[in-house]
């Protein structure tokens, strides 16, 4: 069991990529009973104005920072080794496991993530699930909360609960701003 204050958690966008379709992106934690991570992102704003990937049958895919996505980045306490989870709109979904920064690739299992999500004209939300047996099992747990989302032009803004300093870098230890503690 995790200690959690459940938000919700403010996304902040990058000084370098404002959107201007987008007031705000928030994120509500909760842990399931099965011990599973349960993560809410909420984004208003014109809806119309952005980009959202069209709804797929759940599968693995890569590359879908690229466009409007969400994401968790869990390190175990100070790391270095961390997983990253992608979660998009069109139901795909990738999990990276990383060594250290930036160093590590796709962590092969057959454990989907559910993802869940609702779109109105001012709202998109997505609940996705991570299982227990894909989170690290120290504790406690360290989380990057982000977002990637692309506007009707194609570009791109960069959401986080805590920026470091220069380009947008969601694999930084400062974008791990959020601490789980355990029961």
């Amino acid at each position: 069991m995790y200690t959690i204050d459940s938000g919700p958690f403010t996304l902040a966008c990058h000084p370098q990529t404002q959107s201007q379709s987008i007031r705000e992106i928030d994120v509500v934690l909760e842990e399931a009973k099965s011990g599973s991570l349960m993560l809410t992102f909420c984004l208003a704003g014109d809806i119309s104005g952005l980009s959202i990937p069209e709804s797929r049958s759940p599968r693995r895919a890569e590359n879908l920072w690229r466009h409007t996505c969400f994401e968790a980045f869990v390190m175990e306490g100070e790391g270095p080794e961390y997983r990253e989870f992608n979660f998009s709109p069109s139901g795909e979904w990738a999990v990276y496991d990383f060594r250290n920064y930036r160093n590590g690739g796709v962590l092969e299992n057959d454990l989907a993530p559910g993802i869940v999500v609702h779109k109105t004209m001012d709202r998109l939300e997505l609940g996705a699930e991570i299982g227990q047996a894909l989170l690290p099992q120290g504790r406690p747990l360290r989380l990057g909360l982000s977002a990637v989302v692309e506007d009707a032009a194609g570009i791109l803004s960069y959401w986080a609960l805590r920026h470091p300093p220069g380009k947008p870098d969601f694999h930084h230890t400062d974008a791990f701003a959020l601490q789980l503690g355990k029961l």
